[in-house]
């Protein structure tokens, strides 16, 4: 007489469980970070916003236009006037070699953070010295 064993395949209740655990332990660590790197992903925005005054900034010293530091402000010599890019997303302002961009006020983190760049000159090559509420938090 042969006897048929029936095996049963799959997985237990404890055992989907643990996978159900492991996963909501893996999410809660990787949320938090994600954020963290959309954060910093925005912020480049701001930072990229800032080019065209640091570039004419450094053409306008270049070309020996500038006499002194103070001649560095929006609308002069070449330098773009005081701007807000797209939509009032962001505002830039150049004064007396300082370029700050302040970010909108949307319900994030980045609510009015800042990014400062200051001319340390007005000689070529300018350098550049950066500062701003972004340090804090990281985003630049």
């Amino acid at each position: 007489m042969k006897i048929e064993s029936k095996h049963q395949k799959g997985f237990t209740l404890i055992e989907l469980m643990i996978v159900v655990a492991i996963i909501g332990i893996l999410a809660a660590v990787a949320l938090p970070a994600y954020n963290n790197y959309t954060h910093r992903a925005r912020f480049s925005e701001a930072i990229l916003g800032i080019g065209a005054f640091k570039t004419a900034i450094e053409v306008a010293a270049q070309t020996g236009r500038i006499t002194a530091i103070t001649d560095f402000d929006s609308g002069a010599f070449g330098i773009p006037a005081q701007i807000a890019l797209g939509a009032g997303v962001h505002g830039v302002n150049v004064v007396d070699g300082v370029i700050t961009i302040t970010l909108m006020s949307d319900g994030t983190t980045l609510d009015g953070q800042t990014y400062v760049l200051t001319a340390d000159g007005f000689l070529p090559p300018v350098q550049w010295a950066s500062s701003g509420s972004c340090t804090a938090g990281g985003f630049c």
